[in-house]
């Protein structure tokens, strides 16, 4: 079987979503199914839809592009601000984006009129993040310049969290997202159909015992994919974590010498000081490396120990019995090193459980990378 590849139980990713879609739904919260860390890979996608995802969300306009060539037609957001040279295609692959830039709104707007269609906006606010937003004094100015604009129209607002500043959200900042939807309808006059809490990171505050306020949508990719809560690492109640498997092929094993005393320099003193190195007498060699995943978002198989990594391969301190050439190791993965693999063309995709029919050999062959194997 090809190595190295990536096993991913379909059954397992579909009942991490209804798991979710189950608990956020009594406090009225959907979820929308965010596929950007597997590279929108089709199958994966079906699944969150066939566990109750109301939708799908990209950040990447060529995923996009994957999931509608492979016959999804469902709705698609995308998340990340849109570039300005992709406006048409924006508005050809997905019903709805999420903006922060007038001059990108502008242009989305200009594509949609000659898409002959209406495009929707969810404008993003910054509410502590510090990544992408408008300032939430802009919000209203930007909000009524979309209500003005042919070609778009207003459908909500959406803040983002734990992304580059990694702190969870507040009680007190999900609740000032709240009042921003209220003044927005209460000076722009349309309803937000969407206000979008988040991602992955706001379930703590999603399941706790405060009110949810007007937050209806969650934007969930890691929770759903590997079970875990991404702030703390914690894995979510009743949750499955090992959906993906990475597994590689074993292609030198070998008791190797102690490694001898190297000098090196001191940063902080400038200094030669000796170092010496340990490591285990019998290595096993992968033939995986950093081009191929994030080799410290992966969980060491029981008995083995991380010695180091190049470009091309992973070394091993060798569990007992000791693999053989040609046998196989398996590792989870952090998002990190799932986002990282499956974006790599050597890496192909094994799907377990029951893949969708309608994923052709067609399909496949225009996403050879992700390819049934």
């Amino acid at each position: 079987m090809s190595c190295p590849r990536i096993e991913v139980d379909l059954g397992k990713i579909r009942r991490n979503t209804q798991t979710l879609v189950a608990r956020l739904g009594p406090r009225g919260i959907g979820v929308t199914g965010v596929t950007k860390a597997v590279c929108g890979h089709p199958a994966i996608a079906q699944a969150m839809l066939d566990g109750g995802a109301k939708g799908l969300a990209e950040a990447r306009i060529g995923n996009v592009q994957r999931l509608r060539a492979a016959g999804l037609t469902g709705p698609i957001t995308l998340i990340r601000t849109p570039m300005l040279s992709q406006a048409d295609q924006v508005v050809q692959s997905c019903e709805t984006s999420y903006n922060t830039e007038v001059l990108v709104i502008s242009a989305l707007a200009a594509a949609a009129i000659r898409n002959g269609s209406v495009h929707g906006i969810v404008l993003m606010v910054e509410m502590g993040d510090r990544r992408d937003g408008i300032l939430p004094e802009n919000l209203a100015d930007i909000a009524q310049m979309v209500i003005q604009t042919s070609g778009v129209a207003l459908k909500g607002i959406g803040a983002n969290f734990a992304c580059l500043n990694g702190g969870a959200p507040t009680a007190s900042q999900m609740m000032s997202l709240c009042d921003l939807a209220n003044e927005i309808e209460g000076g722009c006059g349309p309803f937000l159909r969407i206000v979008s809490g988040g991602n992955s990171a706001n379930l703590p505050w999603a399941l706790g015992e405060r009110t949810t306020g007007r937050v209806n949508d969650l934007r969930l990719g890691e929770a759903i994919l590997l079970g875990v809560e991404p702030v703390s690492g914690d894995q979510i109640g009743g949750m499955h974590t090992d959906a993906f498997t990475l597994v590689a092929e074993v292609i030198e094993t070998d008791a190797k010498p102690s490694p001898s005393p190297i000098a090196l320099i001191d940063p902080t003193t400038d200094r030669l000081r000796i170092v010496t190195t340990s490591g285990a007498s019998t290595r096993v060699i992968l033939a995986i490396g950093h081009q191929d995943t994030d080799i410290l978002g992966l969980s060491m198989p029981i008995g083995s120990t991380l010695i180091g990594a190049t470009s091309d391969h992973l070394v091993l301190g060798a569990p007992r019995p000791r693999p053989t050439v040609g046998s196989e190791v398996r590792f989870q993965m952090n998002y990190n090193a799932l986002m990282h693999a499956m974006a790599t063309p050597d890496i192909k995709v094994k799907l377990l459980g029951s893949p969708p029919t309608w994923l052709s050999q067609r399909t496949q062959s225009k996403v050879d990378h992700l390819a049934l194997v």
